[in-house]
């Protein structure tokens, strides 16, 4: 198959995609699709005019996700920078995150991959951390910064530790 020919095939089977496997996701889709086209190439977020910094918490996009993973547009929590790269720990303001999160005095017998935050200043409601979905991405998907958290905040602090806790746990480290 050449040129025209690969794109049909391709565009053919996204379209059946679409409409069979991910009805409900399609919006969120093709914003990621167009986000990727728009700043795929970029080398950093700088790029597309957004400078952000080790506490930010970003507007942003994900991109396709498989199961149990987070994707497309949400908020993310950025532990660190590194060459153009945040390290970004995702959040939800999903109620049944939130409810399943461990808390030392609400929910002693949560999932300690989860993480509630709470309301944080500049969001709009409580949320969770999936501490077991962070990862580099470059900082040309954050499109937003929606709250900060100051590197000595005891709750960023809280969060850094919860973290080395997972890692731990995990035998990454």
């Amino acid at each position: 198959m050449e040129g025209e020919e690969v794109i049909s095939v391709y565009l053919r089977s996204m379209k059946e995609a679409y409409q069979e496997l991910m009805p409900g996701k399609v919006g969120r889709c093709m914003i990621s699709e167009e986000n990727w086209i728009d700043r795929g190439s970029m080398a950093n977020g700088e790029e597309a005019g957004i400078k952000v910094k080790t506490g930010d918490i970003c507007w942003m996009d994900y991109g396709q996700a498989y199961l149990n993973e987070m994707g497309y547009q949400h908020f993310g929590l950025i532990i660190t920078i590194c060459m153009h790269k945040a390290l970004v720990i995702p959040l939800t303001s999903n109620e049944s995150a939130y409810s399943r999160a461990y808390d030392a005095l609400d929910n002693p017998g949560g999932n300690r991959c989860l993480m509630r935050i709470g309301l944080v200043e500049g969001l709009r409601k409580s949320s969770t951390l999936y501490l077991n979905d962070m990862r580099f991405v470059n900082t040309a998907r954050m499109f937003e910064v929606r709250a900060h958290l100051e590197e000595e905040d005891p709750l960023f602090l809280e969060v850094k530790d919860r973290l080395k806790e997972m890692l731990i746990m995990a035998r990454v480290i």
